[in-house]
């Protein structure tokens, strides 16, 4: 199975580097900025060494500037120069991100001469190169796993993948009357796992209050433990709750979302923060002036000097990196932020992955290679991990290790069965759908609503209203502006119905969401250009429903764009996407589809058929 995993991961990665080489050679800069994967032109700001003696630049977009973009911490990227003529040209160098906003990015560069070249461009742009590092740590987790025996990674392996039995200990039950009997549960077999624990929490249930508990009563047993996600965003929330809770954490690896409270518990920071560091930079100082004079000739004991001068930066660093990690009760970085090299040879008795369903099993690896017994938490009924080539998606690359471990040892997994955030109707389809009905509404958001009388879930049919779709290119699927614009016209509708300023005194919020890239881009477009939506732009957010997972909305309006007489619905298959879609409403959630397309499909035949029923009601 392992080998098998190996296997699957070389086709997506030879996929992707070949995707990578169509890309820099075919396409142009203007349909790479418009993907989110360039920035053009760019402004070359300062340039100094940061806290970790890496050489960083500051840049900025110049242009489309709310183009939604994927450049993050963590993320190799490579500069480029477009020519009048449009000839584009590769600088010699890789780089990687350390700090990414919508305008402004931090990036390592790896010399001062790069520095030098990038500096004398003219006409420069930064576009995502290759993550050729990302799958050296996959491929090299994977060995590793293959190749284990008598370890407690090769035992871990047997009981993720083979017969061997799930172990647990045996202690009186940990009373947490503040937690709902679902979570208490999984707080407390989490406590017990000797092996491994899944905490499967559905939308609204609960996860991370669950999660952090779990993680506070664990720290009264261990002294530290690594939490661990896929995303730099994920890592983010966990961390702030973590902090919330009175625990120390330090976040290795920089954060998505910078504020002070998030920043200061950031390994730079603190490293920075440490009594050592100014004598620790004025050294890296000395060092650099040091090598200034040898390259001008000048080199008469230089050589010992610097050697020196470097041993005892190494010795400052060691012991300020001993005393950070010391204090930390919590160590949190994504998968692939545990293989750091501050982090070489650390082990944990106890690994927390969140959002473990939306991780690739090698990434798992990565993370899990440095722990004794592994908690998972996450839905494997939401977001799937992404896998770009269609032969390993369909070998199975996208089944997580959550997934089987929810199939093989089920008895290691605690269900959350309280949701805290829909009301009841809005609930009810997908408890049926996904969880076999196990859901149940808090008493407080039960019969949650904005308006009396009103129906929490409506969908309006565009059959027969001239809502064609149109296919815009393989990234962004479908655009269907006919209905986008009858979005527009229901918005504002029931923004009406609510009243302009109910809506600003009780701040509602609204999320418009669409499966495709392009009508996303399109509604945005629209909204912009309609003063009509002028005084609550800032209580409307418009994303894929990717970009709204762990978020949520009072009102969610999600536009299908699917019409066609064939009842094609391509990226709509994938259920778990739309049960994402559906569960990020409280109170309203608006469907606007082609039904005679979407309903030749057995789950949107259902959908269709429960909103109708309780339109009726």
């Amino acid at each position: 199975m392992i080998q098998k995993l190996h296997d699957l991961l070389r086709l997506e990665y030879e996929h992707e580097k070949e995707t990578f080489r169509q890309q820099t050679e075919v396409m142009g800069v203007a349909r790479k900025v418009k993907r989110g994967i360039a920035w053009f032109p760019l402004s070359v700001g300062r340039s100094y060494y940061n806290s970790l003696n890496q050489l960083v630049v500051e840049v900025s977009r110049i242009e489309d500037t709310e183009i939604e973009h994927n450049f993050e911490f963590g993320r190799p990227v490579c500069f480029f120069t477009q020519s009048y003529d449009g000839s584009v040209k590769l600088l010699n160098f890789i780089s990687t991100v350390s700090y990414a906003d919508d305008t402004r990015m931090v990036v390592i560069i790896p010399s001062a001469s790069a520095l030098l070249e990038l500096q004398a461009t003219e006409r420069v742009g930064v576009q995502l190169y290759f993550d050729e590092y990302t799958y050296k740590l996959m491929f090299e987790a994977i060995n590793q796993v293959i190749k284990a025996k008598g370890s407690r990674l090769a035992e871990l392996r047997d009981i993720f993948h083979g017969n061997a039995p799930v172990k647990t200990f045996h202690f009186a039950p940990t009373r947490l009357p503040w937690l709902n009997p679902s979570q208490e549960e999984a707080v407390n077999k989490v406590l017990w796992a000797k092996d491994v624990a899944v905490v499967h929490g559905p939308p609204g249930t609960g996860k991370t209050t669950t999660l952090v508990e779990a993680i506070y009563e664990t720290l009264h047993r261990e002294n530290q433990v690594l939490v661990c996600a896929q995303s730099n965003m994920a890592v983010d929330w966990i961390s702030e709750k973590l902090v919330d809770r009175g625990i120390h954490v330090l976040r290795v690896g920089n954060p998505t979302r910078v504020n002070d409270k998030m920043l200061s518990f950031t390994y730079e920071r603190r490293f920075e923060a440490h009594p050592d560091y100014p004598q620790l930079w004025s050294i890296r100082k000395a060092i650099r002036e040091l090598q200034q004079q040898r390259k001008k000739g000048r080199s008469e004991n230089i050589h010992k000097k610097i050697c020196s001068l470097r041993d005892r930066a190494t010795e400052l660093e060691i012991r300020i990196n001993a005393e950070l990690f010391n204090e930390a009760r919590v160590i949190a970085c994504t998968l692939t932020g545990s293989a750091h090299k501050v982090m070489t040879g650390m082990k944990f008795s106890t690994i927390f992955i969140d959002e473990a369903a939306q991780a690739l099993e090698p990434a798992c690896w990565i993370a899990i290679r440095k722990a004794d017994r592994v908690i998972l938490a996450g839905d494997h009924c939401q977001l799937p991990p992404t896998v770009k080539c269609i032969e390993a998606a369909r070998g199975g690359l996208g089944h997580t290790l959550m997934q089987t471990i929810v199939k093989r040892k089920p008895e290691a997994v605690s269900l959350l069965k309280v949701q805290y955030r829909m009301n009841e109707i809005i609930m009810q389809f997908s408890s049926n759908w996904f969880y076999k009905g196990s859901l149940k509404p808090a008493p407080e958001v039960k019969c949650r609503g904005i308006l009396d009388y009103d129906t929490p879930m409506v969908w309006i049919n565009t059959e027969g209203m001239d809502c064609n779709e149109e296919f815009v290119g393989e990234s962004f699927g479908r655009i269907n502006k006919t209905e986008a614009n009858l979005t527009m016209e229901h918005l504002k509708d029931y923004i009406n119905r609510i009243g302009k300023h109910r809506i600003l005194e009780e701040h509602i919020d609204f999320g418009l969401i669409s499966p495709y890239k392009a009508q996303v881009q399109y509604l945005r477009q629209l909204i912009k250009r309609d003063s009509f939506f002028k005084p609550f732009k800032h209580l409307i957010s418009v994303n894929t429903v990717d970009g709204f997972q762990g978020q949520e909305r009072d009102v969610i309006v999600i536009s299908l764009v699917r019409a066609n007489e064939e009842g094609t619905i391509g990226f709509l298959n994938d259920l778990r996407r739309m049960n994402v879609a559906i569960t990020r409403a409280r109170m309203k959630l608006i469907i606007l589809g082609d039904a005679s397309t979407l309903t030749k499909h057995p789950f949107y035949k259902k959908l269709y058929e429960y909103i109708q029923r309780i339109e009726k009601i």
